[in-house]
């Protein structure tokens, strides 16, 4: 099994509430709405550290906030909040912890009244808080399964909302792939097509082509995908195209990968024990991902607008 766990210092600062407080020091009913109904909303970031610039790099900040407040609306949840001041409060946050390690950031908003009855008028609270994390999951070759869970619907649960209780379907997946002896699962949609992978998006190289599934096969609708497509195009010359695809196109690619904050760029070699052209890491998941280290970490300057860089002082006394 590949996929790692991150653990959560109770001494990090995090933002809860409208304060900046320590994590250790929030405390949760277990009456919380979002704890027994999974109505929550949330988001996931990545922060690269560079050790020649002594810098944090905050990858595509503004967008996954953009995202974010999308999916808030999707569960009635005002946050009061700009974008431009989620921006600075998870800045402040990395300022606070100033970590020397590549870190995840968890935005968080959920329905926090104690109370029981399912439905979605209720007050909402905003977490933020950091982790450190490196990589989620292998980078040199995942063996997938196709999922006998089906990806839940867009009409039933929406996809394009990064919703916490969505987020059973991937357990189940997932919990089933690896018990199998396969590291990530694969899902399809309910008409039989491709969809994503448990908590990444998924890319075919088939005939000298680019293919990933569209918006419409319940997918979520993914930051990383957007950067992968658009360095493809900009530096490999690979248009993507977005349409529907089979289960068996899986087994007849050149190669596959997976996309995400987490997976970042993942090359798979096996599918339903299956090798995945010559079954080693393709010529283009292995540039792909060179090119987006190089532009996360700060390090390439036409990819600069990408992140935002924090100096990285002394950890602030708490």
């Amino acid at each position: 099994m590949t996929r790692k766990a991150f653990t959560v210092s109770d001494s990090e600062w995090s933002y809860h509430d409208g304060e900046m407080m320590k994590v250790g020091d929030i405390r949760l009913s277990p009456a919380t709405h979002a704890l027994n109904y999974g109505t929550g909303v949330f988001e996931g970031i990545r922060a690269y550290w560079n050790e020649n610039k002594g810098t944090l790099q905050v990858l595509k900040m503004r967008e996954h906030y953009e995202r974010f407040e999308k999916s808030c609306n999707v569960l009635n949840i005002e946050l009061g909040l700009s974008v431009e001041e989620l921006c600075d409060i998870t800045l402040d946050i990395l300022k606070r912890n100033a970590p020397r390690e590549d870190t995840y950031v968890r935005p968080l908003a959920y329905k926090s009244a104690t109370s029981i009855g399912v439905k979605l008028e209720h007050p909402a609270t905003l977490s933020i808080f950091t982790a450190p994390m490196g990589d989620y999951v292998e980078l040199t070759g995942l063996r997938c399964a196709v999922s006998s869970w089906r990806r839940t619907p867009d009409n039933s649960i929406p996809a394009r909302a990064k919703l916490t209780g969505s987020y059973l379907n991937t357990a189940l997946a997932v919990d089933a792939a690896h018990k199998a002896g396969y590291d990530e699962a694969i899902f399809l949609t309910q008409e039989g097509f491709v969809s994503e992978a448990s908590a990444a998006n998924i890319f075919l190289l088939r005939k000298g082509k680019l293919l990933t599934p569209p918006p419409t096969a319940d997918i979520l609708e993914g930051i990383t995908r957007d950067a992968v497509m658009e360095m493809a195009k900009e530096e490999l010359g690979l248009e993507t195209e977005e349409r529907d695809i089979g289960r068996t196109e899986l087994y007849a690619s050149d190669e596959v990968f997976l996309t995400g904050t987490g997976f970042q760029i993942a090359p798979v070699v096996e599918i339903d024990d299956r090798k995945i052209g010559a079954g080693t890491v393709g010529e283009v998941a292995e540039n792909l991902q060179e090119l987006y280290f190089r532009a996360a970490r700060g390090e390439w300057d036409k990819y600069d607008s990408w992140t935002h860089p924090i100096e990285v002082a002394e950890r602030m006394a708490g």
